[in-house]
């Protein structure tokens, strides 16, 4: 979990990270709703920064290396909305088998 320097391996600051990239970019849809939703959860009072990021840092290392960015936050908001009671994980479920029969696009969700 922590090196020989007392580290976690999320703290990256102050190591080599590479070039870095200051090309805008135009975010997906998805990332864009995921933003949305963190704003709409904390003003909403369902979970705070501080939450957040617990859940963050509590997914370890493997999520940093294999998970995007968006992807990490959603998997963070949801563990807090989880813990919040906003619904539980069979809701859950039960939800998201509800939107894949939709149909694996956006699209052909708006057509059903």
């Amino acid at each position: 979990m922590s090196n020989t320097d007392g580290r976690r391996w999320h703290d990256m600051g102050g190591k080599e990270a590479g070039p870095l990239s200051f090309d805008q970019h135009d975010f997906a849809l998805w990332e864009k709703r995921v933003d949305a939703l963190m704003v709409l959860c904390g003003q909403k009072g369902l979970f705070t920064v501080d939450g957040l990021r617990r859940a963050l840092e509590d997914m370890g290392e493997d999520a940093f290396e294999t998970m995007s960015y968006y992807e990490r936050w959603i998997a963070a908001t949801n563990q807090n909305l989880l813990e919040a009671g906003a619904y539980t994980v069979q809701e859950l479920g039960e939800k998201m088998e509800e939107v894949a029969a939709r149909g694996p696009t956006y699209g052909e969700a708006q057509d059903g």
